[in-house]
């Protein structure tokens, strides 16, 4: 129950933090985001003390979720202190300003996922526009790579998902049916490439699709800094979590395999999935 709670608590504060962070931001949607922590907080909360898992995945089997839930918390964390720092200058948010600058250069490339999304969100040719945008994404793509080296680190290093004892299927995996639909390895390979795939796309995809959004249905999506924090984090967030989805999937079916290697020598008793 503690654990749900303090869980709980974290996102409640990762939906408010814009609001609380930017000045002004909240004004005349404070109750629109208060009643989403709300709902988001008590999702989480039920999901992580109830006994039956129904949507989380990997519940238990950390780094997993913790990893994607700290890049999520540092992105929007980092973004909105920088867009702050426009309007509010201080010396911690002057420094991050700093070095969003410097990493939005080094990945502001031709046909870079940073350089679309800065074509697709600029408004027109406006230098600010572009010079900010172009900041942002720079530290919200930085932060996925890093989040997504740890998860691999944690990969190799650390024999994730087995190291603190046999992996739950049911609980770790509640959508995903192992008896139904053929081979358990070729549904997890299957998944595995298509959210790999997926990941590797979508933040090319995603800046194509916002553009077309706002030339099509004439819609502003960039109408207010926190806004853009959300958009920013979300293209950035998105991505990460299939790449890692999938590269869990395909680390799981390597694994099976490799168990029923050890079932065919060794006997059931060596077995660490637990289905």
């Amino acid at each position: 129950m503690t654990g749900a709670a303090s869980r709980a608590v974290l996102v409640a504060v990762l939906i408010a933090m814009p609001g609380l962070i930017l000045p002004g931001s909240a004004e005349g949607n404070t109750d629109f985001i208060l009643l989403l922590a709300l709902f988001a907080a008590g999702f989480v909360f039920v999901e992580y003390a109830s006994v039956s898992p129904s949507l989380v995945e990997f519940r238990e089997a950390p780094p997993f979720n913790r990893t994607r839930f700290f890049a999520l918390f540092l992105t929007v964390l980092t973004v909105s202190l920088i867009l702050r720092d426009i309007q509010a200058p201080s010396a911690t948010t002057g420094v991050l300003f700093g070095l969003g600058i410097g990493l939005g250069e080094v990945m502001d490339f031709a046909y870079s996922p940073v350089r679309l999304l800065v074509v697709a969100l600029a408004s027109g040719d406006s230098p600010e526009s572009i010079y900010i945008i172009r900041t942002v994404a720079g530290v919200a793509f930085s932060i996925s790579l890093a989040s997504l080296a740890l998860f691999l680190a944690a990969l190799r290093l650390g024999d994730w998902p087995v190291r603190s004892g046999a992996f739950n299927v049911w609980i770790n995996l509640p959508t995903f049916d192992p008896t139904t639909g053929g081979d358990i390895v070729d549904r997890l390979q299957g998944d595995g490439r298509l959210n790999i795939g997926m990941g590797i796309c979508l933040p090319f995809l995603l800046p194509v699709a916002l553009h077309l959004s706002e030339a099509l249905f004439g819609l502003v999506l960039t109408t207010s800094a926190q806004a853009l924090v959300w958009i920013v984090a979300g293209w950035s967030f998105v991505p990460l979590s299939l790449l890692m989805r999938g590269i869990a999937m395909t680390r799981l079916a390597n694994m099976i395999v490799g168990q029923r290697r050890r079932d065919a020598i060794e006997g059931p008793e060596a077995r660490i999935f637990a289905l």
